[in-house]
């Protein structure tokens, strides 16, 4: 018999999943094993997304994505790989469509404690945990928490990681979210793309890397909102972003900024000044803004902006 490799190895615990109200696809991660998001979690837009561990064959990912992107049915395409794959029963391989169609397999020599467990538009799987409640547990931490699926993407990693997660500790952690819809630009429908690669407590830095990139998102719903002239919208947003990471000063200086330009300068003042106390470079960055068009070139203004700085 043919021994199959032994590297690269992705003993893990992960979950592919989509949410029924917006069709977004998720695939998120935990391993003890470096970089693990570039190893399992694939995705595409209006396709799918897949999680590829245990022994791992990285092809079910891209060649799982193309069937489907052909029509064919998850279960259709991992019987196929799998008919094609000698080392089948050392993978570990889960798939989910844009229809919500689920397709699992976990293959008789993973490493115990492995298992997986299917619901409606998801499936958790693992292999080399330290119990059999880890993929239980991450179920039920899908269905019960609310909100948008990174949110409940990380629920149930987290509910793994409780449970004792993998029976070598930690190392690192991913997730990706991808839109449900096809387009000319799949790059634009790559919601989320998030990696650890390398942490003591990968789940706790992908937990704040989730705030931080929601923060961002807020920032670039209220530029959109800004684009189409729904002025109250976008700063209502701006603030929104800066509450939920007070730490980056990037984003209440754009906040600022804007309130600048639409006239508003007593709403301005206390953030800039807050803003070059903790980076006196963003002093120097307003006056270069004017000549790439990012602020109105008016001195009065500029001025009025500069000498908020701290002597």
């Amino acid at each position: 018999m043919t021994q199959p490799k032994r590297f690269p190895f992705a003993h893990t615990f992960s979950i592919v999943a989509r949410d029924p109200v917006t069709g977004d696809m998720g695939v998120a991660v935990q391993s003890h094993w470096f970089s693990v998001g570039s190893v399992v979690a694939w995705g595409e837009p209006g396709v799918g997304v897949v999680a590829t561990q245990s022994m791992v064959e990285k092809a079910y990912g891209p060649r799982g994505l193309s069937l489907m992107r052909s029509g064919m049915k998850p279960r259709d395409t991992l019987n196929q790989l799998l008919q094609q794959d000698e080392n089948r029963e050392v993978r570990q391989v889960a798939m989910l469509d844009s229809s919500g169609e689920i397709a699992v397999h976990t293959g008789s020599r993973c490493i115990a404690c492995a298992g997986h467990e299917s619901g409606d538009g998801f499936s958790v799987q693992a292999n080399m945990m330290e119990t059999e409640s880890v993929w239980p547990a991450m179920a039920e931490a899908f269905r019960t928490t609310p909100g948008r699926l990174s949110e409940r993407l990380m629920a149930a990693l987290e509910a793994a990681q409780l449970q004792g997660g993998d029976i070598r500790g930690q190392q690192s952690a991913a997730m990706l979210v991808v839109s449900g819809k096809s387009s000319e630009k799949p790059w634009d429908g790559i919601l989320v793309d998030l990696r650890v690669e390398d942490h003591v407590q990968p789940l706790i830095e992908l937990r704040r890397l989730l705030t931080v990139h929601q923060a961002y998102d807020w920032m670039n719903q209220g530029d959109a909102f800004l684009a189409d002239g729904h002025v109250d919208q976008a700063l209502a947003a701006y603030r929104e972003a800066a509450q939920i990471a007070p730490d980056f000063d990037e984003l209440p200086f754009w906040h600022a900024l804007t309130l600048a330009e639409l006239d508003r300068m007593d709403e301005a003042a206390p953030i800039f000044k807050a803003v070059f106390k903790l980076n006196p470079n963003w002093a120097e960055l307003v006056k270069r803004l004017p000549a790439a068009g990012l602020l109105k070139d008016d001195p009065v203004l500029l001025e009025r902006i500069l000498v908020l700085r701290e002597d």
